[in-house]
């Protein structure tokens, strides 16, 4: 290491200078009061001496900074503001400058329309990132240039822009900025809310998304900044009472700080939010919705002839097996004498295992007699349990109640929490059922075999989709499949999209000409292109604005091809992706994705029927058909 040229506090410290600047820069002469040396054995190297007359330069620059830039007596500020500015120094620069940004960017849209609460949410925690971000990139290019021959003049440097002037140009421009970007943030907001035919938010009330953004921001700053105490405080520690270089204490510190802080979250946050809502969503399981009482239909499980005993079905699975049209419906949508449909389901609490379940399901249909209709259906739930109403009703009217559907429970958490925590056990619940029904199924002479069909929805989808290995598989032990909303995270839908035809865009992606596979968001979509379509056949659903479908951690670093591409017709032409941002916006988007009106978002229920349609019909179906039986599921 070259010479070194010894920083003025360096000096101070070895009783060398004896006159410091005072408040309004003039010299004020003392007796210089030398400052022990240090023992022998703590400045071994160079590089220690030098970084201990750093670490002195850095504490005595805050301090005087702290009592000469905010001391009430500055010439550059207004006696009146002065105090009001007094802890500005404590936020760093690079940090407000690129939280700032975020928090600008957070503004613009996204898929779904915001409110101001989540809006405020979405910018707090994306102004609060890039504040860490640009602390953490002034942080690394200080050490950059410690390695370089800039060191000294990096140390010496004062820093002239960091005057109480220039802070409060800062915090104006910040601030003006972000009450333009929140002017512009509701028009972008009114735009996108007019794209799904909702009522479009006033300027006004958009307005208060910046004071909960602060407020957000201001606790995740903090959170950070206590992090940063505790890892120093531990460093300090280690150093005094272990001995250990500073260097490693300094390292050490910090993991210590951040294992703390991991095992907080963890046993606090984690581990308590998931018993609550274990507690919660399990005590609402157990609760029939209101009017929801036991079928008496031998042909519905929770009858007093079932196998499965209505107490064990779970709520969701109550309203299941106790819903349905009647009888009149089925016969107008057929046009044929109606037959009472068939619907199997097995509870959470009916069985300890996917195994178990799917094996009293399996009961439930040889009991049922559900292998003798023409239909049957294996659906894998939400995360709830839930199977949307209209999707059931819309395969029983089509095929005059001439149906068996079957479905089991893996959990009572909704789908974005299952997400997380009963991922696996969706697709353990997805693979033993249909491979259950499938079984049966196959030893039966193929002439008397009903349709096999297989549907799931959201993280149902991932589930259904675990039972097959690739698209062929699917297509040879299904005579159908309709996977609704599927998340990003699916493998085989990923692995379709990712091998798309060339000029075909992610968000409705054409594989092989569309033989075997097509993508839609609605009825129209599916029948395209006009080339043949073989069966059986596999539909996927999904909307250009639904979260679900495009949410990935690969937001945070990555542009995706869907927003590299001409948005939907729901999405906003506007949107764009940036770093971070894009990934905490669709983030709070999944939050409200059901929130909008049908046909956009996660909300498909006016597009499963067409999903049916294109995965087979009974003889002389005819479009009359098709639109009487949309007219009784809009009724």
């Amino acid at each position: 290491m070259g010479s070194v040229t010894t920083p003025v506090f360096a000096l101070a410290r070895r009783g060398k200078v004896d006159s410091v600047a005072d408040g309004e820069g003039r010299t004020a002469s003392r007796e210089a009061t030398p400052i022990p040396e240090a023992p022998r054995e703590e400045l071994d190297t160079e590089f220690q001496a030098e970084f201990e007359a750093e670490l002195e330069h850095h504490h005595l620059w805050h301090r005087e900074g702290q009592r000469h830039d905010f001391g009430g007596d500055s010439p550059l500020l207004p006696p009146r503001l002065a105090p009001w500015v007094r802890y500005v120094p404590r936020a760093h620069p690079a940090g407000v400058v690129l939280g700032t940004a975020f928090g600008l960017i957070s503004l613009t849209p996204s898929l779904i329309p915001r409110d101001y609460l989540f809006q405020g949410l979405a910018t707090g925690i994306s102004g609060a990132l890039g504040y860490a971000l640009g602390v953490a990139i002034a942080w690394l290019l200080a050490r950059t240039a410690r390695w370089t021959d800039l060191t000294d003049r990096v140390r010496r440097a004062q820093p002239v822009w960091l005057t109480p002037g220039a802070w409060v140009v800062l915090v104006l421009t910040a601030t003006a900025s972000l009450l333009g970007i929140l002017l512009a943030g509701a028009a972008w907001q009114r735009q996108v809310a007019g794209l799904m035919g909702l009522e479009q938010p006033t300027t006004d009330g958009w307005l208060r998304a910046g004071p909960v953004a602060l407020v957000v921001a201001g606790v995740l700053v903090g959170f950070g900044r206590g992090v940063r105490w505790l890892a120093a405080r531990a460093a300090d520690l280690l150093r005094r009472r272990v001995h250990l270089p500073r260097r490693v204490a300094a390292i050490a510190g910090a993991l210590l700080a951040l294992l703390l802080v991991v095992a907080m979250i963890d046993t606090i946050v984690v581990r308590t939010g998931l018993r609550v809502a274990d507690s919660v969503f399990g005590a609402a399981n157990d609760q029939p919705y209101p009017g929801v009482v036991p079928p008496t239909s031998p042909l519905r499980s929770g009858s007093p002839a079932s196998l499965v005993r209505w107490e064990t079905i779970g709520r969701e699975g109550q309203s299941f097996v106790a819903g349905g049209r009647p009888p009149g419906d089925l016969a107008t949508a057929s046009g044929r004498p109606p037959v009472d449909p068939i619907r199997v389901y097995a509870g959470l609490l009916s069985a300890p295992g996917p195994t178990e379940r799917a094996a009293m399901a399996l009961a439930e249909l040889e009991r049922t007699g559900a292998f003798d209709r023409a239909v049957l259906a294996v659906v894998t739930t939400t995360g709830t349990g839930w199977i949307d109403a209209p999707t059931a009703d819309a395969l029983e009217l089509v095929w005059g109640g001439d149906t068996a559907i079957v479905a089991t429970q893996y959990s009572y958490l909704p789908s974005w929490l299952s997400f997380v925590v009963d991922r696996t056990r969706a697709e353990a619940e997805g693979r033993a059922l249909f491979d259950a029904v499938h079984a049966r199924v196959e030893r039966m002479p193929p002439e008397r075999r009903p349709r096999l069909l297989v549907f799931g929805e959201s993280l149902g989808s991932q589930g259904s989709e675990a039972a097959f290995t690739s698209l062929e598989d699917a297509r040879t032990q299904a005579d159908g499949v309709l996977w609704v909303g599927p998340p990003h995270s699916n493998t085989l839908h990923a692995t379709l999209t990712a091998e798309r035809d060339p000029g075909s865009r992610a968000i409705l992606p054409v594989v092989d000409g569309g033989r075997e596979v097509r993508f839609g968001s609605t009825a129209a979509d599916l029948a395209r292109p006009p080339g043949p379509w073989d069966a059986p056949r596999v539909v996927y659903l999904q909307h250009a604005s639904d979260p679900v479908v495009w949410w990935s951690p690969a937001l945070l670093w990555s542009r995706p091809e869907w927003l590299a591409e001409p948005p939907g017709p729901d999405v906003s032409p506007t949107m764009d992706w940036f770093p971070v941002v894009t990934f905490w916006q669709v983030t709070i988007d999944l939050t409200n994705s059901l929130s909008v009106p049908d046909g956009h978002g996660h909300v498909y229920r006016s597009s499963v029927l067409g999903g049916w349609l294109a995965l087979g019909t009974p003889a002389g179906w005819t479009d009359a058909d098709t639109t009487r039986v949309a007219g009784i599921l809009g009724a």
